[in-house]
This record gives C-alpha cells, structure tokens and sequence, in this order.
C-alpha cells in the first residue's frame, strides 16, 4: 500500500541512532528515498545496513552539522544526488549538564553550535531545494526543555528554546511567502536512546549519575514510538509534535501556572537528584 512518504526524498541528521535511526527504519519502510547522516560513521553503517533491508534507495554520508560550509557542500550533493529533496528531519544533537555559574563559555557554544547552528545550517541549506521540490517539509528537533527550563540544562535549554523560535518563525514565513514548504517542531520528552550516556557535565556534576537518573527514571518513551509520531504530525503537517506523555503533562503546566512553574521544577529537580 502507498504512503504519503513514499518516492519521496527524505534527509535525517543524526541518523547514527536513538531517534534518528528510528525515523530512516520508518521512513524506508514506508518507501521514501533516505539521505541520512552522522558523525558515528559505525552506527550510520548500522542504520544504512537496517533500512537497505527494505529496498529503498539510500545515501549515507558522515557529518557534522555544526560544520556549515560542509553542510552547504552537502545539500547540494543531496540534491544532485536525488534530483531532489522532500523533506529534511534536523535531529542531530548532544547534552550538556552545567550551571550557569560553573559552566564554561566553550561547553555552552558546543551545545548551540550542534543544537541550534546545525539545525539553522540544515534549513538554510536545505530550504531552496525543498521550495523547488514543490513539497518540501522542514521537521526541526527541539526538546521538551524548548518548552520549559529545568536548573542544570541553560545551554541545552538556550539551544533547544532557539530551535522553537526559529522554526516558529520559520513556519509562518513559509505561510507569508506562499511557499509549499511545511514546517514542524518536534518536542520529545524522555526517550530512550544513548543521548545521555553521551552528555557531558560541567564542575559540580557528575555525567554519569546524571545518566542513570535520566535512564531509569525520565526515559520512557521508546526511539520507535517517538518515530512513529513524529511521521504522524508530519503525514497531518501539525506546527508542533509533543512526544511522550512527560512533555505533553510539563507543557500543560507550563500553561497554566506560566513563570510559576519555574519554582515546582526547581524543587522537584533538587529532589530528583539527591
């Protein structure tokens, strides 16, 4: 049977696993065309390995979204490649566990060079390819913490706040300018995939504690339930995907309590983490 995605061109960022590799196994089981990417070249082969399975045609390629000019060079070739480009799934990302007072200036550009540079690199180089498609759709990955703010997570906060914006942003213009370009900014809450085994921790904090906490305690939703409704929104081309039941309960109380919110979280983190 056909599906929406089908012969379409789709590009994933951060294929290499957790949810990124969810998406491309899902996409090329419903018969799109994958351009994935990574910077694990061993864990992008795995994914590569997983979706030819389906007969799909793919291209994988490493990466490294905070690199521009590269990405730049990359768009094209995708483009080139395919003919042409549907839709791209901006998913790449990594953690940081850090307060404001201890943390360094270059762990804080780290985190916003990969989590929001390399989602504004992958829709800037990708957005006149997806205006020409004629059926292009832009999905950003955001967080949970684009949503509200949790003591610890400034820079993973900072970053994932300014995905929401600028994909906000961006979807209207999209609107304004009459082009058939779609827009989504997806929200995960708890997902279990390797991004917090791979955080990094400023003074003060221990990573790997961190990581057990966030494993047993926060990650509930699996990579491939998180897939499956990201595919959902974009099949329905919903503004914004909120993933797990932790995100759409905090983003309801974030509504309703507004600034208030901030001092339950405090509490609950300090809590949490004892």
């Amino acid at each position: 049977m056909s599906t929406s995605f089908e012969g379409k061109v789709c590009v994933i960022t951060g294929a290499g696993s957790g949810i990124g590799r969810a998406l491309a196994v899902r996409l090329a089981a419903k018969g799109a065309k994958l351009a994935i990417s990574d910077v694990d070249v061993d864990g992008l082969a795995e994914t590569e390995r997983l979706v030819r399975q389906f007969g799909v045609e793919v291209k994988a390629d490493r990466l490294n979204v905070a690199e521009r000019e590269a990405f730049l060079l990359y768009a094209d070739d995708v483009a080139g490649y395919f003919g042409k480009v549907n839709q791209v799934y901006s998913n790449a990302g990594i953690a940081f566990t850090g307060d404001v007072e201890h943390s360094d200036f270059k762990d804080i550009e780290r985190i916003m060079d990969v989590d929001f540079w390399g989602v504004v690199n992958g829709t800037k180089a990708f957005l006149p390819h997806l205006i020409a498609s004629g059926d292009g759709h832009v999905i950003n990955v955001s967080s949970l913490f684009g949503l509200i703010a949790i003591p610890g997570q400034s820079a993973y906060n900072a970053a994932k706040f300014a995905v929401r914006g600028f994909t906000e942003a961006l979807r209207q213009e999209m609107i304004v300018a009459g082009h058939p370009v779609s827009v989504t900014c997806v929200h995960p809450g708890g997902i279990k995939t390797n991004i917090a085994n791979n955080s990094t921790a400023g003074e003060g904090r221990d990573a790997q504690r961190l990581a057990e906490v966030f494993n047993k305690r926060l990650a509930r939703t699996s990579a491939e339930a998180a897939a499956k409704t990201i595919t959902d929104g974009v099949e329905t081309k919903k503004a914004r995907v909120l993933i797990g039941p932790d995100a759409i309960a905090l983003d309801l109380m974030a509504r309703v309590l507004g600034s208030a919110y901030q001092r339950l979280v405090a509490v609950g983190a300090g809590r949490l983490l004892k």
